[in-house]
C-alpha cells in the first residue's frame, strides 16, 4: 500500500500532483478521502476500533469507515470500495452528504461524508478493524470525547450532528 498512488489537492480540491501513499504520509500533504457512516434501521451507528497496524491513527476508534481517494478515482468509486472493503457491505448506493475539510497536522484531507442504511452482517477486513458493534447515536455523543477516538472522525461527526440538529 506504500506504493499505492495518491492525488494531492489543492485547497479548493484540484488535483496538483500525485505522489505515493508513503510520501504523502510523510509530508501529510493535503489529499482526497472519503468517510461513511452505516447506520441500521434502527438509527443505531456503526463503530470500531482501527487496528493497531494502520498507518495512522492506529488503536483509535472510529464511527466511520473510508480512506484515501486513490489516483484517477472518484469519490463515489472510492467510497463505494471502502465500505465494502471494511465492512464487507455490498451493492448497497452510499448517499453523499457533504464535503468537509480535515485540516489537521496529522491527516490533512478534502473528505466526501457518505451514509449508507444496512442490516445486514459486517464482516471485519482483519487488517482494518479490530472490533466493532452497533450504538446509539445518542451514546455515541457520550464517549466520544472520552474515548480515543480519531480526530478527523471526531470532527466529522460534531459537524454532522450540528447540522443536523439546525434542520430541526
Amino acid at each position: 500500500m506504500a506504493d499505492e498512488q495518491v492525488d494531492i489537492v489543492d485547497e479548493q480540491d484540484n488535483v496538483i500532483g500525485t505522489v505515493t501513499r508513503a510520501e504523502m504520509r510523510e509530508r501529510k500533504l493535503l489529499h482526497r478521502g472519503v468517510a461513511i457512516l452505516c447506520r441500521n434501521s434502527k438509527g443505531d451507528i456503526y463503530m470500531h476500533r482501527r487496528t493497531d497496524t494502520k498507518d495512522v491513527f492506529p488503536g483509535l476508534y472510529d464511527c466511520f469507515v473510508g480512506g484515501m481517494v486513490t489516483s484517477g478515482e472518484d469519490y463515489d468509486t472510492a467510497a463505494t470500495r471502502e465500505i465494502r472493503e471494511e465492512l464487507g457491505i455490498d451493492s448497497h448506493s452510499v448517499e453523499l452528504v457533504f464535503k468537509h475539510h480535515y485540516a489537521g497536522a496529522d491527516n490533512p484531507h478534502i473528505c466526501q461524508f457518505y451514509e449508507v442504511l444496512y442490516d445486514g452482517p459486517i464482516v471485519h477486513q482483519e487488517a482494518e478493524i479490530a472490533w466493532g458493534s452497533f450504538i446509539p447515536p445518542d451514546e455515541l455523543d457520550k464517549i466520544i470525547d472520552d474515548w480515543e477516538f480519531v480526530p478527523d472522525g471526531r470532527e466529522l461527526w460534531k459537524r454532522f450532528r450540528s447540522e443536523v440538529s439546525s434542520r430541526g
